[in-house]
Parts: C-alpha cells; sequence; structure tokens
C-alpha cells in the first residue's frame, strides 16, 4: 500500500510508504456504518521527514492505484522507543487515522425534527447538509429505500445518525475522497467457489452464535391507548377539573414539543432550519422579523418552507407572531401543505388577499376559504393561530427491513387515516391581553393528510412583517364545551394573556381562566389517549410445528425490544417481530463467521458474500474488513471479512436482550401482525340523562358482530363476563346510568370465531350527576 500524509505546511502530500515499518505495517479496519480507521508504524528519522501532526491529511492506495482510505490524523503520533543509534535514541511513530467523517463529527449536530417516509438517502444528504454543507460531496448519495420515521439524536455525532439512517435504510454508508456514498446492503456481490479455486476453506470460519426464534415478544416506546372522552358538568362557579388520566404526551427530547421554533433575529435564514426560495430577494430579515417586500406574483415561487415536515398527530398549534401586513398583500401564511407549494395543496393556512381596496385574511382548508373573513386594519399587529387535534398521535408507521432467504424484504409501513378538528383564531395585539381570541372557524375535515410541509410565507406578494413563527405539538388533549343551547364550541388551551379559555397541566388539571369558566348546564367533554407500553407477540406457526416433530416442545421463544428504528406503537412492534421471525426462524438463523482472502476485490462492509461449497450457496452480509499489508512486492494485500446474517448482528432492526419492565406481556401470540379490526376513532358521548348515555360508536357494525362495553380494559372477548356491560349489535345504543362517577371501555368485534376485536377501547368517562 501507499501512503501519503499533508502536515498542513504548505508541501502538499508527502509520500511516506517507504516510512512505514514492516513490525508496525499498515493497517486498515472498516465497520459497517462507522468511520473507517488506518494505523500504523512510521520510522521518519532516517528517511528526513516531518513526524505527522495531528490533522494531517492520509490517504492510502494500492499499487493499482485504487484508494482504500482517506481520512485525518485524529491525535497527536505517539512515539515508541526502538533502541540507540549512533546519534542517540531511535523513535518510531504510531499513528491512528480517522476517516474523512472526522470533519463533520466534530460539528455540532443541529436540532431538527423527524424525518417522515423520506428515502434513507434524502436524509443523509439533508443531515449532511445541516452539518455542513461545504466539508464532504453528497453526490454519491442514493436515494435507496424510505426510512418511515428517523428523528437524528442532538447529542450524537454526524457519523452515529448517518449509521442510524443508513441501518434504517438497510443500506451502507462511507467516506471516501471527500465523498459520502450511500447504497443498499447487497448492492456489491463478491463470489467465492470451491469449484474455482476462489474459496479457500481454510479461510472460512463460521458459527451459529444463537438459537432460533419462531415465538417472539417485543416492546417499544410509551404509545397512546385509549381513546378517552371524559365528561364534565358545569356550574357557572367550579374553574378546575381533574382528568381520571393523564394524557398521553410524546417522549420527551429536545425537539418533540417544539417542533419549529423561529424568531428570526439571527439577521439573515437559518438554513438548518429553513428552504428560501425567493428568486426576487422579497424575503429577508430586520429588526421587526421576517421582512416581506412583495413577490414575483406567482403562487408558489416566494417561498419560506420549513425543512422537516410535521407530522399531524395529536394536538398541533401553528402561531404566528407581531405579524403586519399592509396593503396589496396576497399570499398564504402559516400553510401546511399537501403536495406542492400552491394554494391548491394548502391542507390549513391563512389566506392573504385584497378585498375591495382592504386587506384580509381567510381560514383556507382544503385549498378552499372557510369560516370568517377578517379585515386587517393598518398598523395593528396580531397574532394568528391554527389548531389542530387528531386523536391518532402517530401518523406515520415505521419500516423495518431484514434479509430473509437471500432477498430484502419490508414489513410494516403504511399511513394512519384520521379525522382532523381545525380551529383558526386570531387575537389583535392592540387590545387588552384577557380580550377573547376572535375564532374565525372551528371545524372538522373527515379525512387528513398524514404529515404535511410547512410554509412560514407563500409570497404571491406579501408586504408587512413577522415577528415570530412557531409549531408545537402539545400532546393529545381537546377541550369541547356543549352549551346549554346545544352548541359546540372549542375550547382554547394555552396560557392567561393569549385570548384563550383554560389551561391543562401534564397530569391532568384543567383550569378555566376568569370570565371562561363553564356555565350552569354546560357540559365539558375533554378527549385524549390513554397510555402504556406498545408491545407484540407473534409465532412461526409452520416452524413451532417443525420444531415439535419428535415429541419435544414446539415453541423457542424470545422476548426483547427494539432499539433502532424506534417502535412508537404496537403497530410497529409487529412490523419488528414480523422482521425478527423473517430471519430468526430457521435452524441456521443466526450465521456469523469471517473469511480470509489475499488481493481480492476490494470488499467494503455491506457487500454480500456469496459463499459456494459442496454445491451449496450461503450468501452474507460483511459487518467489517481489516486489509493488512503484507509489507511485500508483488503487493500482498490480506483480507479479513467478519461477516453475519441478521439474527446474529442486526442490521434492520437493531435489538436488545432486555424487554421494557413495564410491558404488559400478551398470553398468545398472533399468527400474523395488524390481525385486529379498527379503532372507534370517531365515538363520542351524544347525550346524558339522568338514567342512560347515549353513544354514537361513528360507524357500522361489522357483519355478525358490534360493539362490546365493558366497565374495565384489555379483558375483551367471549365467556369473559366480569365486568360486562352490554354488546350492541347497532351503532347507536344507551349505557345505564348507575352513578354521578362512571367509567366505560368501548371495542368493536366482528362475527368470526373467535371473533377479532379493536386493537384499542374508546372510554367514555362521565362525572354527571345523576339527580
Amino acid at each position: 500500500m501507499r501512503v501519503s500524509f499533508d502536515n498542513l505546511d504548505g508541501q502538499g502530500a508527502v509520500d511516506y510508504s517507504g516510512c512505514v515499518c514492516p513490525e508496525g505495517p499498515l493497517k486498515i479496519e472498516r465497520v459497517l456504518n462507522a468511520p473507517s480507521t488506518c494505523s500504523g508504524t512510521l520510522s521518519v528519522t532516517d528517511a528526513g521527514l516531518a513526524v505527522p501532526v495531528r490533522r494531517a491529511r492520509v490517504v492510502v492506495t494500492s499499487e493499482s492505484g485504487a484508494v482504500l482510505f482517506t481520512g485525518y490524523v485524529a491525535t497527536e503520533p505517539e512515539p515508541v522507543y526502538a533502541g540507540s543509534g549512533t546519534k542517540g535514541p531511535v523513535y518510531r511513530q504510531v499513528f491512528r487515522a480517522i476517516s474523512d467523517e472526522w470533519l463533520l463529527d466534530r460539528q455540532a449536530t443541529p436540532l431538527s425534527g423527524a424525518a417522515l417516509g423520506l428515502a434513507g438517502g434524502q436524509v443523509l444528504r439533508t443531515l449532511t447538509n445541516r452539518v455542513d454543507a461545504g466539508l464532504l460531496t453528497t453526490t454519491g448519495v442514493l436515494d435507496g429505500r424510505s426510512v418511515g420515521v428517523f428523528e437524528p439524536l442532538q447529542t450524537a455525532s454526524w457519523s452515529a445518525n448517518a449509521g442510524s439512517t443508513a441501518d434504517s435504510a438497510y443500506a451502507a454508508y462511507r467516506v471516501l475522497n471527500g465523498a459520502v456514498s450511500l447504497q443498499s446492503a447487497g448492492a456489491v456481490t463478491h463470489v467465492f467457489q470451491d469449484g474455482d479455486g476462489s474459496l479457500q476453506l481454510a479461510g472460512l470460519k463460521t458459527s451459529a452464535v444463537k438459537e432460533l426464534a419462531n415465538d417472539v415478544t417485543i416492546s417499544g416506546e410509551m404509545e397512546p391507548a385509549a381513546y378517552v372522552s371524559e365528561a364534565f358538568a358545569g356550574d357557572g362557579t367550579t374553574n378546575v377539573f381533574l382528568l381520571a388520566e393523564a394524557p398521553y404526551k410524546a417522549r420527551t427530547s429536545a425537539n418533540s414539543a417544539r417542533l419549529i421554533a423561529e424568531s428570526f433575529n439571527e439577521g439573515s435564514f437559518n438554513l438548518q432550519v429553513w428552504t428560501v426560495a425567493d428568486p426576487g430577494s422579497h424575503l429577508s430579515v430586520g429588526a421587526a422579523g421576517l421582512t416581506m417586500t412583495g413577490g414575483n406574483g406567482l403562487d408558489g415561487q416566494t417561498t419560506l418552507m420549513a425543512i422537516d415536515a410535521v407530522e399531524l398527530g395529536g394536538t398541533l398549534v401553528i402561531e404566528a407572531g407581531n405579524i403586519q401586513l399592509g396593503a396589496g398583500s396576497d399570499g398564504v401564511v402559516c400553510g401546511l401543505y399537501s403536495g406542492s407549494t400552491q394554494r391548491g395543496n394548502c391542507f390549513a393556512g391563512y389566506n392573504v388577499r385584497q378585498s375591495t381596496g382592504f386587506t384580509v385574511i381567510a381560514p383556507l382548508v382544503n385549498g378552499a376559504e372557510v369560516g370568517t373573513m377578517y379585515t386587517l386594519l393598518s398598523g395593528h399587529a396580531y397574532t394568528l393561530r391554527i389548531r389542530l387535534h387528531c386523536v391518532e398521535m402517530q401518523r406515520v408507521q415505521q419500516t423495518y427491513y431484514a434479509m430473509v432467504d437471500g432477498l430484502v424484504q419490508a414489513f410494516g409501513g403504511g399511513l394512519v387515516p384520521a379525522p382532523m378538528a381545525v380551529v383558526f383564531e386570531l387575537q389583535d395585539l392592540g387590545l387588552a391581553s384577557n380580550t377573547p381570541a376572535t375564532v374565525l372557524y372551528d371545524g372538522t375535515v373527515t379525512s387528513s393528510p398524514a404529515s404535511c410541509s410547512f410554509g412560514a410565507v407563500n409570497s404571491v406578494q406579501l408586504v408587512g412583517t413577522m415577528g415570530y413563527c412557531r409549531v408545537t405539538q402539545t400532546g393529545s388533549a381537546w377541550v369541547v364545551s356543549t352549551l346549554p343551547s346545544g352548541a359546540k364550541v372549542t375550547r382554547l388551551q394555552g396560557i392567561a394573556g393569549e385570548g384563550v379559555d383554560c389551561k391543562l397541566s401534564a397530569t391532568g388539571r384543567v383550569t378555566f381562566f376568569a370570565g371562561r369558566v363553564p356555565v350552569a348546564g354546560e357540559i365539558v367533554t375533554v378527549s385524549y389517549r390513554g397510555r402504556r407500553r406498545a408491545v407484540a407477540r407473534l409465532d412461526n406457526a409452520a416452524s413451532v410445528a417443525a420444531e415439535a416433530m419428535g415429541g419435544a416442545p414446539g415453541t423457542a421463544a424470545w422476548r426483547g425490544k427494539v432499539v433502532r428504528p424506534v417502535a412508537r406503537c404496537t403497530a410497529d412492534c409487529e412490523a419488528a417481530a414480523e422482521a425478527v421471525l423473517g430471519f430468526a426462524a430457521s435452524r441456521a438463523a443466526a450465521v456469523a463467521g469471517t473469511y480470509e482472502a489475499v488481493n481480492p476485490a476490494d470488499v467494503w462492509p455491506g457487500d454480500v458474500l456469496a459463499l459456494t461449497s459442496g454445491g451449496q450457496t450461503t450468501s452474507v452480509v460483511v459487518r467489517r474488513v481489516t486489509i493488512d499489508d503484507g509489507h511485500a512486492w508483488p503487493e500482498v494485500l490480506t483480507y479479513r471479512m467478519a461477516f453475519a446474517n441478521d439474527w446474529a448482528e442486526g442490521l434492520g432492526v437493531k435489538l436488545s436482550e432486555t424487554i421494557a419492565a413495564d410491558a404488559l406481556l400478551p398470553q398468545t401470540a398472533l399468527s400474523a401482525a395488524g390481525n385486529v379490526l379498527a379503532n372507534l376513532q370517531q365515538l363520542q358521548l351524544v347525550s346524558a340523562t339522568t338514567t342512560a348515555l347515549q353513544v354514537d360508536a361513528g360507524t357500522a357494525p361489522p357483519a355478525g358482530g358490534g360493539f362490546e362495553v365493558r366497565r374495565g380494559d384489555w379483558e375483551f372477548g367471549p365467556g369473559m363476563n366480569q365486568d360486562l356491560v352490554l354488546r350492541s349489535p347497532v351503532r347507536s345504543f344507551s349505557i345505564p346510568r348507575e352513578a354521578q362517577v362512571e367509567r366505560y371501555y368501548v371495542r368493536m368485534y366482528d362475527g368470526s370465531t373467535p371473533p377479532l376485536y379493536s386493537r384499542f377501547s374508546s372510554a367514555v368517562f362521565t362525572d354527571l350527576p345523576v339527580v
């Protein structure tokens, strides 16, 4: 191998090949989806060369000119005493270099949102450009397979996040010669056969490192569970109501709640957050924040768009503060787009236009104006908010990849359909802080996109300023009042001074502000999700039967948890369990080993070795490669390749052997993922009398089935009658009242034997007088 060092002294790359010591030859170590390293021992004294310095650029090539390693000396070389010479003590220098991504690993990882359903290559390019767009090129990054949900960790280095991205897409990344590349694992196959002499059996070692598993239980994150509707009666004086359970909120992380928080106070746009399209230079950052001086008159061409999409799950609040819009303004403010950035694709946003010589705004839903138009006053500053509520917290499901019988298969994925409640409100900052916000629209959309891109502005001809912009995920709770007249209004949540009605604590305490206290006869309904640990259990019936032949028990159980990609819900756990069963249920499930070859074609982790011996071919993914220089002429490079299949060493699914301690383990295994009925997303309490609760299930019952009502959760099914209240074969039914405080759980069931049920209950909790 040839090695050169550029010591940053102006002399450029200098050949140090003649200084490499035979006792410490060059060694390159490559690890799948991690930085490569190069080490060796140099004797520079006799050659008259300088000792390599920290940060020196290292390039290693083969005699044929193939580039094997590029990187940087990360620490000062270590002097090792080698003896005494005619001029005194002699030292050799032991160096260790890290591949080019060392440059990015030294940079801070910016805060960013989750990638939703994007190609792995697209996620990697965004990650690289966010850290430092100029250090490494990304032209060699192929899109590859899609990643379900991926959230980079701000506490992790670039290479750790890049490795996780590649793992999630069942791919391999590498950085060589200043370029990042990504390709699917197995895209390159190296064939070794004993029949033609290319396979040297003496260099092949294999072993089974795990037993097979055909009954798999997997836990994930805490997930939203029961769909709870909890009703209270107002009396005109009570302003605090305590929920029976704490509403579900997503796991706490730096960017789990505040998806976007932009104050426009940095002097220029933060390109780690925003993508700016501004051919006419109409958008800038000034003393008043985002400054808009017009546009080119075309929809969707002058825009400020967030890089990360927004998952439309749970309760979201979109807010633009200190906004002033001048005469002649035209465009969209705070828009969520399903598709390209154009008005027709705007799922929700504020439409700004001219009407009879005045600048007006109007709620825009699914590309059409709805609700009440509002005329903006010259010189007034406003806060605009859009509130969105979906009973589903997680709209994008995780995708897991595994190599099954030599082919990469995908498990899981998909989008969760759900309705969406939408409220538009406006606050004139020139009025008193306790003045109620003006609600321009309060309605429900029956079908909503799972995620949208967010645009702070789409300026056809917007003129004005915006002080700040926020997108916040506040949890799963939503408050609605049914007034004595029968009218329903959404109760706005927030903090005092925002013109809202109430605040909701993390523990489930609802506090109404002065002047907003529920009146006598008003029914307050809080909709939220319960919580539990996501867990799933699946088995491979064919493997169980095969293992049972001869009278031995056929079940081989395995329990653990998903480390990566994160399993946010039970459906994700089921997909991960399917993937595990795909590679863990065969007798040769966990194969690992090594193969040693001299001067093969250059092998990288992620390549596949097709090893044919005795007429049988085994395909395995390379996980590590060590290249040793034989210090000989002609060149002798010894490649030691460690390989494994997915059960021996996870790639698309990273697992832990320890299951979550708080997981409620299923007693029986499902034979297939998703073997459940739909949840009752739209079940609601229609009315309450002193004798009965009238419930609408929100959907027609399945053939031969209906709706089962119980006093407790998680024990649904025929033959269990200890807490059964009733079974209704019709959509609308009554539950007899028994007390002021009541709790009922409802699931749908079908006519199969045994019947299938909804995955989660829809719960009706009441604290209503019975006299």
